[in-house]
């Protein structure tokens, strides 16, 4: 605002009428960059590049082991503190831990008797459940009915979560 009207008014009177000392009018506009602002833009520009060059999976420890190796004298709290203002994150995925069901597991009987043999189509079908880790959607399910006697897939559902609609080909 004072640049604004300083051609029609003294910087004194308009600093007078501001509120605001004449000295820190002119040190804000001669202050040059500090050392430790320069070497922390040009530092969050280095972990920008490890980070993006880890593909994202690069926390700080790893972010700071890195920059020792590439000769920086750096404390890892530095590293971090960096990190946290340029909001960089390292992106984990959780690892699968199975966990025992609490609901209560129905017995069914065994009507194959182990004979896995079939003469004609549609005499005997068996299925499968397994489960997919994929990065977008986490844990995936696929579940498929097979015809015994042609080999083929006859039906299938793959679901972000256990539900029971299958697809019939």
């Amino acid at each position: 605002m004072i640049n604004q009207l300083k051609s029609v008014y003294s910087i004194a009177v308009l600093c007078l009428l501001l509120g605001i000392p004449r000295s820190s009018y002119y040190e804000k506009i001669n202050r040059t960059e500090s050392k430790r602002s320069r070497e922390n833009r040009e530092l969050t520009a280095k972990i920008k590049e490890i980070h993006e060059a880890s593909n994202k999976i690069y926390g700080a420890p790893k972010i700071h082991s890195v920059l020792i190796n590439k000769g920086y004298r750096i404390s890892i709290k530095r590293v971090q503190r960096r990190m946290r203002e340029a909001k960089i994150w390292s992106v984990t995925v959780k690892k699968f831990s199975p966990k025992a069901s609490k609901s209560q597991i129905e017995s069914r009987k065994n009507i194959l008797n182990q004979d896995f043999e079939a003469s004609k189509p549609n005499q005997k079908w068996v299925s499968y459940i397994t489960y997919i880790h994929t990065n977008h959607h986490g844990w995936c399910y696929l579940a498929s009915v097979m015809d015994l006697c042609t080999m083929r897939i006859i039906g299938y559902h793959f679901s972000k979560s256990m539900d029971t609609s299958l697809v019939i080909n």
